[in-house]
């Protein structure tokens, strides 16, 4: 970040190329419709936006991608209010039924839009992954790495996930870890009364579990709480 903030060309590239599923999801769920990079305007928008925010980021806002997500939301608003064209089209949602009417749909007509947001949430959920991935890998861990990490037992995971919201909710630790992968162990052991030991066998689950609550990661997060 500091490298592309900086004035490096190369780095700002790999940057915004290692977030384009994040630029995606972000301007896709604003939309309201997939978007595909060639095709729609929207996703140059998101683009370009998140280029600016690289550029206007503070490390005092707090996390990159929040305020990102916030500077690609409103250009894109912008976009919309700038596209005269935009206001002779007809929002879809007019368009849809009301509840006594729904019966009056063709069974195709049922079956396009049912497949239509199956995919739309199966492509939300690849480009979640994808952004999560990327994040922990900056962080020096694997996907491949959870599954080794997870603890077996629910008595377990619930309280790794007890130390992943103390990180969270505490200022300081949060920024240690989005920032260098640290976890305040010290004051976990202390909270908590739990060993050090303890802390660093489970490390790589509480900062993958941190993560995700840091982020806006609704499908990772309903997984989560379902599984924990």
């Amino acid at each position: 970040m500091s490298r592309a903030k900086g004035g490096d060309s190369d780095a700002r590239n790999r940057l915004i190329q290692d977030y384009t599923p994040f630029v995606l999801r972000v301007a896709s769920q604003k939309v309201g419709r997939f978007l595909r990079p060639g095709t729609d305007e929207e996703v140059s928008v998101a683009l370009l936006a998140f280029n600016e925010a690289i550029d206007a980021y503070d490390e005092g806002r707090g996390s990159f991608l929040s305020f990102s997500q916030t500077v690609i939301q409103r250009r894109l608003v912008d976009f919309f209010r700038r596209d005269r064209s935009r206001q002779n089209e007809v929002i879809l949602t007019d368009l849809e039924p009301v509840d006594d009417q729904a019966a009056d749909r063709s069974p195709l007509d049922q079956q396009a839009e049912v497949a239509w947001q199956a995919h739309q949430e199966q492509e939300s959920r690849r480009q979640e992954i994808e952004e999560y991935r990327m994040i922990l890998e900056r962080l020096g861990i694997r996907l491949a790495d959870l599954v080794r990490h997870a603890p077996k037992h629910r008595d377990s995971r619930d309280r790794a996930i007890r130390l992943a919201r103390a990180v969270v909710n505490d200022p300081n630790g949060r920024d240690a870890l989005v920032n260098r992968g640290e976890l305040p162990v010290l004051a976990l052991t202390r909270e908590f009364h739990v060993s050090r030991r303890l802390i660093e066998r489970h490390r790589v689950y509480i900062v993958a579990v941190a993560i995700i609550l840091i982020h806006d990661f609704p499908f990772l997060q309903d997984y989560l709480w379902n599984r924990g």
